[in-house]
């Protein structure tokens, strides 16, 4: 079986390089208070934002370009591939990688970031800066094989509606939303009436909107302190995907897509495994609770049928179960580079493989239609 003619990476990262919010932030205003880099006295590097301290890639990773997948310490230590779209694409064209839809690492692999930032106005300008320089530098220079995607203020919902409409007019494709907004800062629960303008903007747009695994480090288990490296980053890979278990069980019981028949969430980084495990949880507990007190218009399998699209890179024998159970159209194609789970130099030879028990039918869909339908490439 030949490989897929073409594919669409639905998941890669950005890694923000120094510059991106210094130069487009007014130093008279903000000061130090600026998104920036700073050193450490043990040699490392770190950002330091509104006075708070986050690592050198935020919660994103470069592994998959590092010797033994050991994380850069020092700036100077990143490479080009990360951080410069000339240097993105050239690899790109070595693993047959048409397209790739962007999301952030500084800023928070789910937009989150920010979020801890009090002061709403430097929030919005923390926001725009990254989504400018996305259109700039990435979207500008790699013409259409770069898809961006927004982040959003959360100090308020008219806030991240009002950046949502710059964005997408900018020519971003996608929103990149944290779904725990209230444990980021004091805002409602997603659930809230008060979040519909966002799913009806988004609707109206025709944009999808973007919950990624690891947006909420506190729901995973904190490693052993005494494992090595290795390890731990092994564990956080692990948990990260299966902390979306909460983030879909949620959106299912919510009745937002019910209100919302036109809004697509996609679930970045998720993988596959734990998505029938989901369903098979939430019909049974709706059943033990009484389906008559839980009124559904549309039940759940449907609504994850029709509005929620899953992320696979690495999955084997879930790629096949989950287009068998919920439809092709459910499942998107990763190259997830540069992280440490990316197997970016093997890409085409590995998805030959994985995509050689479906269909052609369903190979083109997740290899790359779905994520063109989605992101209207």
């Amino acid at each position: 079986m030949e490989p897929p003619a073409k594919l669409i990476s639905a998941d890669d990262h950005v890694i923000e390089h120094p510059q991106v919010w210094t130069v487009r932030l007014s130093r008279h205003r903000w000061g130090d208070r600026i998104p920036h880099v700073e050193r450490h006295v043990d040699g490392s590097d770190y950002w330091l934002i509104d006075g708070r301290k986050v690592p050198l890639l935020g919660s994103g990773s470069a592994a998959a370009l590092m010797p033994d997948r050991i994380e850069p310490r020092r700036w100077e230590e990143v490479p080009q591939a990360a951080y410069q779209p000339a240097e993105r694409l050239k690899l790109m064209d070595a693993a047959g990688i048409e397209r790739s839809v962007l999301y952030p690492s500084v800023a928070g692999v789910g937009g989150e970031t920010f979020a801890s930032i009090a002061d709403p106005e430097l929030e919005i300008d923390c926001v725009r800066a990254y989504n400018d320089w996305l259109i700039e530098e990435w979207a500008g220079a790699g013409g259409s094989r770069f898809v961006p995607q927004c982040i959003v203020p959360i100090s308020s919902v008219a806030a991240a509606v009002d950046e949502i409409r710059r964005a997408v007019a900018a020519g971003h494709r996608g929103v990149v939303f944290p779904p725990a907004v209230d444990q980021l800062r004091d805002m409602p629960h997603i659930n809230e009436p008060s979040w519909d303008l966002l799913w009806s903007t988004c609707e109206e747009l025709q944009v999808p909107i973007c919950f990624h695994a690891g947006s909420l480090p506190v729901l995973e288990l904190a490693a052993f302190a005494q494992y090595p490296s290795q390890i731990k980053a092994a564990l956080h890979d692990i948990s990260g995907p299966a902390c979306s278990i909460g983030f879909l069980s949620n959106l299912l019981m919510s009745h937002i897509l019910e209100r919302h028949p036109r809004l697509t969430v996609i679930y970045g980084e998720s993988s596959l495994g734990w998505v029938n495990f989901v369903i098979e949880t939430v019909e049974h507990n709706v059943r033990q609770f009484g389906a008559g007190k839980v009124k559904f218009q549309v039940p759940p399998r449907e609504l994850l049928k029709s509005q929620c699209r899953f992320v696979s890179w690495y999955d084997d024998a879930n790629l096949r179960a989950v287009c068998n159970q919920f439809g092709a159209d459910c499942v998107l194609w990763a190259w997830n580079f540069p992280n440490a789970t990316s197997e970016y130099r093997d890409a085409a030879k590995l998805t030959e493989t994985r995509f050689r028990a479906l269909g052609i039918k369903a190979r083109s869909k997740v290899s790359w239609a779905n994520a063109a339908s989605l992101y209207r490439l």
